[in-house]
């Protein structure tokens, strides 16, 4: 059965080839496992290393864009399909509907957004779909470190905290979405 993937990440590609490598041995591990791609919809960065990992490996991959980055920015134009929205909240909305987990990739204050939306929408009940961070590099422990703080100072219940998945290697990020 073929399930969907949704990753957050950069439109940058950093300057950690470790990144890179990691984020490469991922998508390889989710084509494996019937996953398909939906993402931001960009060529650069972390987001088209992903998308053409994906594309390689014979899967799908779905861009999700908001009207001004289709204008603005250059969209990947070998994906599968890209669905246009008219602004971020629509994007983030459809990029929920029509994924089954989400991962959060290195990026920058979009990818942490776009996370905590869903990881807040779990909290909340409004869905029922497991989000993780990939911590390659400890690249998200200031992110963990604060939220064991909000535990700590009694604004964000343990149980809650730990339904976002922080896992500094591939498969095992993959084994806990899973389950």
């Amino acid at each position: 059965m073929t399930k969907r993937v949704c990753i957050f990440c950069g439109a940058r590609t950093g300057n950690s080839a470790e990144i890179i490598e990691k984020t490469k041995e991922l998508v390889a591990i989710l084509a494996s496992k019937n996953y398909d791609l939906v993402y931001g919809g960009g060529n650069s960065g972390l987001m088209g290393i992903i998308a053409d990992e994906f594309l390689k490996l014979n899967r799908e991959v779905i861009g999700v864009r908001p009207d001004i980055l289709l204008a603005e920015e250059i969209s990947h134009q070998k994906i599968t399909e890209m669905i246009s929205t008219k602004d971020m909240f629509d994007r983030k909305k459809k990029m929920v509907e029509l994924s089954d987990i989400f991962i959060a990739l290195p990026g920058g204050v979009g990818t942490l957004d776009e996370i905590i939306e869903v990881f807040t929408l779990n909290k909340i009940n409004s869905i029922d779909k497991k989000c993780g961070i990939y911590n390659i590099n400890n690249f998200y422990k200031g992110l963990d470190d604060l939220l064991s703080t909000m535990v700590k100072f009694n604004y964000l219940d343990e149980d809650a905290k730990n339904e976002l998945i922080v896992e500094d290697k591939g498969h095992n990020l993959i084994l806990e979405l899973e389950k």
